[in-house]
């Protein structure tokens, strides 16, 4: 019987620079900026074997995501605006929001929780994120599923 296989979201700079390598590779594949696997491998100065041995292995955080629903927990300060401003920056990204719940705001903070569909964002989804977490009125944000 297989087992069951683990994921991690590692940040990128404590991965082995092999696993950016083969990412890479898959990049380039993806936008046609080559036309084969050798060209894109010695582009970024890896050989074809180490490609294939990780291949399946090492996906970008954004692919992950791409056409699902994210869950979205934010904690956001209890004002006026923070919540709208959350949900512009949705709707200006190309997230479309698909459910939402808010808290009974409280000790000067309400927490709300997002699912929205991300395949039209206009950014990467890292982008996004940080997007959403430098709103003035957002004290906290966690991607709960996706």
């Amino acid at each position: 019987m297989a087992s069951k296989p683990k994921y991690f979201i590692v940040e990128a700079e404590a991965l082995p620079k092999i696993f950016l390598k083969v990412a890479e590779v898959k990049r380039l594949l993806d936008v046609h900026e080559v036309g084969t696997v050798n060209e894109a491998t010695s582009k970024v100065g890896i050989s074809r074997s180490a490609f294939y041995k990780y291949k399946d292995a090492v996906r970008p955080f954004q692919d992950m995501h791409s056409g699902q629903i994210v869950t979205f927990n934010l904690t956001l300060r209890d004002e006026p605006g923070s919540l709208s401003k959350v949900l512009e920056t949705f709707a200006k990204n190309g997230a479309n929001i698909q459910t939402i719940n808010q808290s009974i705001p409280g000790n000067g903070f309400a927490v709300v929780n997002l699912g929205a569909e991300i395949s039209g964002l206009r950014l990467t989804f890292e982008e996004f994120i940080l997007t959403i977490a430098s709103l003035t009125g957002v004290l906290r944000y966690e991607i709960v599923a996706g």
